[in-house]
């Protein structure tokens, strides 16, 4: 996907030449990118004729990844979580030499990755080109620059198609972004935290409902939180607090020793003797 025009063509022995023929082992100037092992080169006769080929093959590689949902939707977020599928931070990565290109790399792949993968796109020395923008776009991708530069026309390109461009001189400051990029990308865990207790005194048909009329045992009961009946020791329903009154009083909270009215959802099958068991979900941050 890179493209240029020839400025130098240096032999295994490091002189230069002026053509290479097969089996002709040269390094090649004038790259606007630094190509992959393995890539193949093409070479056309006209410039434009080869910045068009290299623009088309971008923009077609592109086309194929939007065709699909790139941002996440309640119905792909909850597909994935259905699925246990893992949230993927991928990243397109420069540097000013091969050594700390390496050295990144290999830092990065000692962060931990059971929950959240981090995916190398595409890694090369050089400074951030026009090109690594568009694949960063087509990939939905972030860009990492590390001691090297951004041409004028990829910062345009960037600005142009909303891509993050990151830029970093100390290899520690680029890991801990990146780490907290990916623990950014966890979903907070919900973790219950009980309130208190209260025990079913008598039951009340009233119209509104069955109320179980109850005293708080210990802690408080909340009208913002969940509750669950419990009956020898077996839970028979969990839901929302709908009713707490104080004799005809409605109130927010009943704290330990008194006593007060409790309708849970829709439940109407109380007992005296149940145990009502009032807890809350609180979010709680993920580590990697």
């Amino acid at each position: 996907n890179y493209w240029g025009k020839v400025k130098q063509l240096i032999d295994d022995l490091g002189k230069t030449v002026k053509k290479a023929g097969p089996s002709t082992p040269v390094k090649i100037l004038g790259f606007s990118g630094l190509p992959n092992a393995g890539d193949e080169l093409l070479v056309m006769s006209e410039e434009r004729s080869v910045r068009q080929l290299s623009e088309e093959r971008l923009m077609s590689l592109r086309s194929t990844k939007l065709a699909a949902p790139q941002r996440a939707t309640l119905e792909s977020l909850f597909a994935n979580i259905q699925q246990d599928q893992k949230k993927v931070l991928q990243v397109i990565l420069k540097s000013d030499m091969q050594g700390s290109l390496e050295a990144i790399i290999g830092t990065l792949s000692d962060i931990p990755q059971d929950k959240i993968e981090l995916k190398i796109m595409h890694s090369a020395v050089g400074p951030i080109t026009e090109s690594d923008v568009m694949l960063a776009c087509a990939s939905n991708a972030i860009i990492i620059g590390f001691g090297t530069k951004v041409e004028n026309s990829a910062a345009t390109a960037a600005r142009h198609e909303g891509v993050q461009i990151k830029l970093f001189s100390i290899i520690y400051e680029l890991i801990d972004q990146m780490r907290d990029a990916m623990t950014g990308l966890l979903e907070p865990e919900l973790r219950e935290a009980i309130v208190g207790h209260a025990l079913v005194k008598q039951v009340f048909d009233l119209t509104r409902g069955m109320i179980a009329g109850s005293m708080v045992t210990d802690g408080r009961i909340l009208r913002t939180a969940r509750a669950r009946v419990i009956r020898r020791r077996q839970v028979i329903y969990d839901g929302g607090v709908a009713t707490l009154r104080r004799f005809t009083e409605d109130v927010k909270e009943v704290r330990s020793g008194l006593e007060c009215g409790i309708r849970l959802g829709d439940f109407t099958e109380y007992e005296p003797g149940d145990t009502i068991e009032c807890y809350t979900l609180e979010k709680v941050a993920q580590v990697l």
